[in-house]
Formats: C-alpha cells, sequence, structure tokens
C-alpha cells in the first residue's frame, strides 16, 4: 500500500487530489519464477508419469497429466488477478474509488462532504464508504492493519 501526494503524480487533464491511496496484493513471485516453478513440476510430473508408463501402469501417467492441468488452471486464475489494485483519491469536489478486478476497471464517485467512513472493527472486515445510498467496500488487498491506518486517514 503506498500513499503519494498529488503534486508528485497529477498528470495532464487530470484533476489534482489532495491525498492518494494505492492499495495493492503484495505478488511474492515474478511470471519469470512462475514459468519457472510451472516447467519444473511439469518436468517432474512427467518424469514420474512416464516411469510408470514404462512399467505398463498407464494410469499414473493419466494422473499425472490431469495434475499439470490444474495447477496450470490455478496459475491462469493467478495470473488473471496479479494486477488487482485500489486506488482511492481524494479532493475538494470528489473521493473517487477505482477498483481493478481481472481486468475490468470499476469506478465510482462519491461527496466527500457526505461520506461515512466505517473503520474495520473486527477481522477480515473491509474499509466501508458510504454516501447517499452508495457504498463501497475497499481494502481487501492489504492487510488488516494496513486497513485500518487507510481507513483513519480518509
Amino acid at each position: 500500500m503506498e500513499q503519494h501526494r498529488s503534486r508528485k503524480w497529477q498528470r495532464a487533464g487530470r484533476p489534482a487530489w489532495r491525498h492518494e491511496w494505492f492499495l495493492k496484493r503484495n505478488c511474492s513471485l515474478s511470471p519469470r519464477q512462475v514459468a519457472l516453478a510451472y516447467g519444473a513440476l511439469c518436468l517432474a510430473a512427467l518424469g514420474v508419469g512416464l516411469a510408470f508408463a514404462a512399467l505398463g501402469i498407464w494410469f499414473v501417467f493419466l494422473f499425472s497429466l490431469v495434475e499439470i492441468a490444474a495447477v496450470l488452471l490455478a496459475l491462469l486464475h493467478y495470473a488473471r488477478h496479479v494486477c488487482d489494485h485500489q486506488h482511492i483519491a481524494l479532493g475538494d469536489a470528489c473521493l473517487l474509488v477505482e477498483r481493478v478486478e481481472a481486468g475490468r476497471l470499476h469506478q465510482v464517485r462519491l461527496d466527500p462532504c457526505w461520506t461515512r467512513i466505517t473503520v474495520p472493527d473486527r477481522r477480515r472486515a473491509l474499509i466501508r464508504l458510504e454516501s447517499r445510498g452508495v457504498v463501497v467496500d475497499v481494502g481487501a488487498l492489504v492487510t488488516e492493519q494496513q486497513r485500518i491506518r487507510v481507513a483513519l486517514e480518509i
């Protein structure tokens, strides 16, 4: 999670924000490391499967192929959500909440004077922003301590 002042991040055509928060996952593996780990797993599974297939036990080889396909599906899901993030920007006229989930951008603009912020009071609770009937939950991508800190800063 990062907080930046608007002077550093102001771009042409974009309004000046007083405060900005970027909430994103902590990804421990780079795409190259994921590919190398998957390749090593495939080689090991295929090696075991082929060794048993050479002994005439084809069922183990088929199970190895199913295992490789299942891990591939899990890695594709991981890759789809690795760039998910949330951006909260506070300006004079609006509180902008942008959420990117699986490559889709969701934007909500709230009136900062009428926005009620609910600080997470229990474990795994999210920051709730509510203004004139519009409710937005943010903070799912960061730790509990970071959620509380962001909620208090907003």
